[in-house]
């Protein structure tokens, strides 16, 4: 059985309500224009650098909060599976990555190839790097469980000339036919924090697709890096108090199914027994009811 709501996913948790506490805050106080990047003059005007440790820290509007709060309640799947204590440090390893490259693509690379359009002089704020980083791990890691399909049948009208009495067709609309996964409805707001605020939007993006498949294939120093067991809270203790109790979890699960297929098989010894009974001839079933009578 599925698990409901942030069951085995406490730092996915801590991710959705930071993305939404994050945002509100910045509202609130009024310091939005401390978030986003201009590279000029933010970076080469002003020098103030610290925007680039900063500016994943929240969004500014209220549609990327829904759909980045959607996206990582959609990826604790991948806490799950891999435990709360690998999700972390692969959050933590490809941070520096996810900061400073697309500021970086976006000062020494794009700009200089638009011929410093204003349009890519802007970095919009908010952890879409980091949120791509880890759908790739989504990608490779989860598969799908079904597929299916939407389409739609070719069709012609036919229109009567007012000089003749020969109909003429029309051209042939084209069908339409996409097959889609249990997976697409996880892209789909994935989708539209990359194309908010293009062409930096998707910018980021990009990066934080290569920088999750390029940990996931060990290429960035740190790829195999994991957070102390004692830092994590699991010290000689055997591991942590929610590493014990998914372990304890999964043991009454096994004894569950256990006990399921024992009775299963007591049932199915039952089953053999009636399947006998019901090979009984109707002679046999008149006697047997006159013997229960006597």
């Amino acid at each position: 059985m599925l698990a409901s709501g942030f069951t085995s996913a406490p730092v996915s948790r801590f991710l959705v309500f930071t993305i939404a506490v994050s945002s509100i805050l910045a509202s609130i106080t009024d310091t939005k224009h401390f978030f986003f990047i201009q590279i000029v003059p933010h970076l080469w005007g002003y020098g103030q650098l610290w925007r680039l440790l900063v500016w994943q820290l929240c969004y500014l509007n209220s549609t990327e909060v829904l759909f980045a709060a959607m996206t990582f309640y959609n990826l604790r799947i991948v806490e799950r599976l891999w435990g709360s204590r690998k999700f972390a440090s692969f959050l933590i390893s490809t941070t520096p990555y996810t900061l400073l490259l697309p500021p970086l693509f976006l000062t020494i690379l794009i700009r200089p190839l638009t011929f410093y359009h204003p349009i890519t002089n802007y970095l919009p704020a908010g952890p879409t790097p980091l949120v791509f980083a880890l759908l790739a791990q989504y990608h490779a890691a989860i598969p799908h469980i079904y597929k299916y399909r939407i389409a739609t049948s070719s069709s012609t009208s036919t229109t009567s000339g007012s000089s003749s009495s020969s109909s003429s067709a029309s051209p042939t609309l084209p069908a339409l036919d996409l097959t889609l996964t249990s997976k697409t409805l996880t892209y789909l707001p994935c989708a539209q924090l990359a194309l908010s605020q293009l062409p930096t939007s998707l910018l980021t993006a990009s990066v934080g697709w290569v920088v999750g498949y390029a940990w996931r294939s060990e290429l960035l120093p740190g790829a195999r890096w994991r957070i102390p067991e004692v830092l994590w809270g699991g010290g000689k203790g055997g591991g942590s108090r929610e590493e014990r109790r998914r372990v304890e979890g999964l043991r009454r699960r096994m004894e569950g199914e256990v006990a399921e297929v024992s009775g299963s098989a007591a049932g199915g010894e039952g089953a053999g027994e009636a399947g006998e009974a019901r090979r009984r001839t109707l002679g046999g079933q008149i006697l047997d009811q006159f013997r229960g009578t006597l």
